[in-house]
């Protein structure tokens, strides 16, 4: 196509108005077709001169970044995110390539994760500029997370029954054989009172790590077996209502406000009432947990587009980055004592529910569970709820 436009140029002075005419609308229908292409990529395509002056910006990048653009402003200057725009003008100022660097923005209130290629513009074998696509792979890397939880939770699943009961046996064995030994050791002048003293001191210890170590099997074995869901229409708000009430007390003993901000909108829906509470609880215990000198949770409900959505809110110590995709693995924990279960629960619980929860934390800031259930759920079988379970 250039190659025609060079040598309908070099003629140009030999051609008449018709033919002008129709050169002119040619290049104009090509311009607008190439236009057209650039617009409809899914991909944010940024051109700058060998001034750094932008010259291009597609449909794609203008929605995907915090631009501030006209023809000819310098790259530095359109791009609002400080920094965005230094990482992209200090490698167009060095004319260095880059491939797939990722970099966090926020944009209109939403965080993103971007997949930066920065190659030179080269045209007749000189550089004439800089061709900068960005990618937003927020989702990409969302998916991939959510795959990778779901694989792992997938492939503990075989292993995690037979070694539960492994180790749940021997636990109740334990478990009696501590009782008929403290029945034996009570009967009296069996031992000396200060010996039968030290002695239920001891036992008392053991039954507490057997109990202890029942919980942790029990954890296991909720977190890796397939669910069995007894539904029935239930609020969610409700549910909220009752738990917070529940733990007020110790909230307020550890200097934490609560807030509830309860959409009156939200419908009732389909769910297991019990897990359901399981998995906020768990929320506002990790929540408590992030807050050791205080702090304001939030839990907040909203309906729109047949979506209820939940959000779990704390100003405590936040999650670090490179933490965030793994907090609902099994047996990740960032806390001293902490089994690693708690979370996975609840990721497990709301993807039964046809859910999907995702965090937002900052170190020192504090961190947000969303939650989005959908509204009906259709692809759920309703199960007879019994009362009396």
């Amino acid at each position: 196509m250039v190659a025609f436009f060079r040598r309908a140029l070099k003629k140009l002075d030999k051609l008449n108005i018709d033919q002008h005419h129709k050169l002119l609308i040619s290049a104009v229908n090509k311009i607008s077709l190439l236009e057209t292409v650039s617009d409809s990529i899914n991909v944010g395509i940024l051109v700058c001169d060998n001034y750094h002056r932008l010259v291009l910006v597609n449909k794609c990048a203008k929605r995907m970044l915090p631009l501030n653009y006209s023809e000819g402003l310098r790259l530095s200057s359109s791009i609002l995110d400080d920094k965005l725009s230094e990482y992209l003008n200090k490698i167009v100022l060095s004319k260095d390539k880059v491939s797939g660097k990722e970099i966090d923005i926020i944009h209109k209130g939403q965080s993103k994760l971007l997949s930066v290629n920065i190659v030179p513009l080269v045209q007749d074998g000189r550089v004439k500029g800089s061709l900068i696509y960005i990618e937003d792979i927020t989702e990409k890397r969302k998916e991939q997370s959510r795959l990778r939880r779901a694989e792992n939770l997938a492939s503990l699943t075989t292993l995690a029954a037979g070694v539960a009961h492994e180790i749940k046996n021997p636990l109740a064995s334990i478990s009696i054989h501590l009782q008929l030994l403290q029945k034996s050791l009570a009967k009296k002048n069996r031992i000396p009172d200060d010996t039968e003293k030290k002695t239920e001191k001891y036992f008392n210890v053991l039954n507490e790590e057997v109990d202890r170590l029942n919980r942790i099997v029990v954890d296991f074995l909720f977190a890796v077996r397939p669910m069995n869901l007894e539904l029935r229409i239930c609020g969610i708000n409700q549910i909220i209502s009752q738990l917070t009430d529940f733990v007020c007390i110790e909230l307020e003993q550890s200097n934490i406000l609560c807030r509830l901000e309860l959409d009156k909108n939200v419908p009732d829906f389909l769910m297991d009432e019990r897990y359901m509470k399981q998995a906020i609880l768990n929320l506002i215990t990790n929540a408590k947990a992030a807050m050791p000198d205080g702090g304001v949770l939030t839990i907040t409900t909203h309906f729109a587009d047949n979506e209820i959505k939940i959000s779990v809110c704390d100003t405590g110590i936040g999650i670090k980055k490179e933490h965030c995709d793994k907090i609902f693995e099994p047996y990740f924990s960032t806390k001293e004592n902490g089994t690693g279960l708690g979370l996975t629960q609840v990721f497990k619980i709301i993807r039964e529910h046809k859910g999907e929860i995702t965090v937002i934390s900052k170190p020192k800031k504090g961190s947000e569970f969303r939650i989005i259930l959908p509204v009906p759920q259709k692809e759920i079988k309703l199960i007879a709820y019994n009362d009396g379970v």
